[in-house]
């Protein structure tokens, strides 16, 4: 840790998804974890990596899905207003804005809502051809 990250009391950036799930307290860790499994489950072919500082999916090279941990919430970021305009009925209950779900860490959205979300995402990334 460098004397700036020791005074700010920031910890060093995570290199990898693990890592960064591994500085976070245990029911945000949770939450993620199984957030995580539920994008890998449903996108298999996806690549994990960060993207905007945050643990992210791509497919085809482009960004998918991300998610992070705040201090009182952890957020979904389906990279796409529109995805978020388009599921605004299925996304009651959650506080959303611009391209971002927020949820309760210890609750994160259920795998359906995921997979619908996903599905559109990738519509948007692979659109069908005539």
């Amino acid at each position: 840790m460098t004397k700036a990250q020791s005074r700010t009391r920031n910890p060093a950036p995570a290199r990898d998804i693990d890592g960064y799930l591994a500085s976070l307290p245990p029911k945000t860790r949770a939450g993620l974890q199984k957030l995580r499994r539920i994008i890998r489950a449903a996108v298999p072919d996806a690549e994990e990596g960060f993207s905007y500082g945050m643990p992210a999916f791509k497919l085809d090279g482009r960004p998918l899905i991300g998610f992070a941990a705040a201090r009182t919430h952890s957020s979904l970021y389906p990279m796409s207003a529109a995805v978020i305009r388009s599921l605004a009925a299925a996304l009651k209950g959650y506080e959303t804005s611009k391209g971002t779900v927020r949820f309760p860490p210890d609750r994160p959205p259920s795998a359906r809502l995921v997979g619908k979300i996903l599905k559109a995402r990738m519509a948007e990334l692979r659109p069908r051809r005539p």
